[in-house]
């Protein structure tokens, strides 16, 4: 799989395949507490600029992968949040497992020390790329939103690098 499908860095270009993909991702209804896509600009000042990748191959941008900053406060500078999108059309094959892990270490190569992922415990797909690349369950967040006239849970998972942030 890795060697026709690779890892890019996002260009501003890529906003409207990513775009598709974060839809497909909102009308499932177990991705996020979103409901509509935000515009380029929003979504580009929400997210750490060095910490944004997609899957590419035969020109096609398969899912994508993203951090945000949990606080503005400097002390929580190498703390994020992980995001991963995969295309429908995408699905089981890998591809979030393969952006996680490559996210993960540019994550490391930009000195974040934890990264965080708040998941809805229906979105079992999720949650096993996130175990499988050394995330562990932290809580679960009961009734933390609500979407659709539901109280909905997350469970909370978090990542400790083992490079950056140890003494």
């Amino acid at each position: 799989m890795e060697s026709e499908i690779f890892i890019d860095d996002m260009l501003p270009e890529d906003w409207e395949e990513v775009r598709k993909i974060y839809c497909e991702g909102i009308a499932t209804g177990n991705a996020t507490f979103q409901k509509e896509v935000p515009s380029w600009g929003e979504w580009d000042n929400s997210h750490t600029p060095e910490c944004r990748i997609v899957a590419r191959s035969k020109g096609e941008i398969l899912g994508w992968a993203a951090l945000s900053p949990v606080s503005n406060r400097c002390v929580y500078a190498g703390v994020a949040e992980v995001s991963v999108y995969v295309s429908q059309i995408s699905e089981g094959k890998g591809i979030g497992s393969f952006l996680l892990k490559s996210l993960i270490e540019k994550s490391e190569d930009n000195g974040f020390w934890t990264l965080q992922s708040g998941i809805f415990p229906e979105n079992v797909s999720s949650l096993k790329i996130h175990y499988k690349n050394g995330f562990r369950e932290v809580g679960r967040r009961e009734r933390i939103g609500e979407m659709d006239g539901m109280w909905r849970d997350t469970i909370l998972l978090e990542r400790r690098s083992k490079a950056i942030g140890t003494y």
